[in-house]
Order: C-alpha cells, then structure tokens, then sequence
C-alpha cells in the first residue's frame, strides 16, 4: 500500500481547507473520469469549461487521484501544494496515477471498465514534533530527511490495519526509504483528506 507525491507545505490549519458539497465531489469524479478515458484512448487531456466549475474548484488544493481494480491499488499519486486549480489537479493526477505510477504498469483502456476512481483533497501540511500528536485515521503522514520523503494517506490506517508506530515505520522504510526508524531523525508533516469516490 502506498503514495508517490510531489510535496510543499504551508501553514497549519487544524480543519480542512475545503468543505466540498455532493455536487463539487461528482464534478471532480466526472472530471477524472473523462479525462482517464480520453487520454489513455488519445493521449489528449480535454478541456473543461472553466467558466461552469464552481469557485472553490477553482482554488489552488493538494490531491491525490487513487485507481483501483477490482478492489486493488492500480495507481496512485497525488500533489500536496500545487499552483494549480483543484479540478486541473484532479485531471492532471488522473493522467498520473494511470501512466506515470512505477510499481505499476501504464492502465490499459481496455481495463477502463473495471476501474474505480478515489480522490482526496488534501490540507496544507501541518508539522509535528511527536508521533503522540499524529491521529490514525485522521490524519496522513508527510516525513523527510535528507531529500528523502513519502508519506501515506490517512485512510492507509484503515486498509492494513497498522498501528501508529508500524505506519510510521512502513512510511519509513518502504516510501522515504530511510530505515524503519528514520521517521525518529526526520521532519515529520501531517495533513486531512476529503476523500470520495466512485460507487462501483
């Protein structure tokens, strides 16, 4: 289980920096629908019409876009502090997460149909001094050390079923590869996810 990112910080807020209606969520699940499906069969991303995307889909927000398949993990990556608007995010981590994932191979179109789309918006990082101020479930985890990082997405608690020292260790070992420990000597960040996706 895991998470490529292309990751920033910024200040501390304690409660999500977006509060996304039913709506805002389908829009965005639409968005990276369409835009999975044109690129992986044109290699084209299309256009939106940013005039009809609602105003906070137009601010500037981290996302992740997660891909499953029949249940299993079949691409993710995301961008924690983007210039980008969010819905421009969500296409361009659609693009990503299909093609770009390395532990994966490129999506076929012909898998379209049985895959499923996760997103999660995230909050602007928040640093943390204590793994007893980190909050499974909660909160995701962001650790760097020596220009090294990884991190995993908050609903990673609830997929392995890890406690608060074994998630920090996998992160640790298998995302930053900076030993199982290394989280102890690192700048440890953690954030919020909004996360909807599609009902297959």
């Amino acid at each position: 289980m895991g998470y490529w990112a292309i990751a920033g910080y910024d200040a501390k807020p304690d409660l999500p920096q977006f509060v996304l209606s039913e709506q805002d969520k389908q829009i965005l699940l639409d968005i990276s629908r369409e835009t999975l499906e044109t690129y992986l069969r044109s290699r084209e991303i299309p256009d939106v019409a940013s005039h009809e995307i609602p105003e906070i889909l137009q601010q500037p927000a981290g996302a992740f876009v997660s891909l499953y398949k029949h249940g299993q993990l079949r691409g993710c990556i995301g961008n924690f502090l983007p210039d980008d608007p969010l819905f421009k995010v969500v296409q361009n981590m659609a693009v990503a997460a299909s093609t770009r994932d390395t532990r994966f191979y490129p999506v076929d179109p012909v898998e379209l149909e049985h895959i499923s789309i996760e997103i999660s918006v995230l909050t602007p990082l928040q640093p943390i001094v204590s793994i007893e101020e980190f909050e499974m479930g909660r909160h995701g985890i962001y650790m760097r050390k020596e220009g090294r990082s990884g991190t995993y997405l908050p609903q990673v608690a609830a997929q392995t079923g890890w406690d608060r020292e074994e998630f920090f260790g996998h992160c640790a070992q298998d995302k930053a590869k900076i030993g199982w420990e290394g989280w102890k000597e690192a700048d440890l960040f953690v954030y919020e996810a909004i996360v909807f996706g599609e009902q297959h």
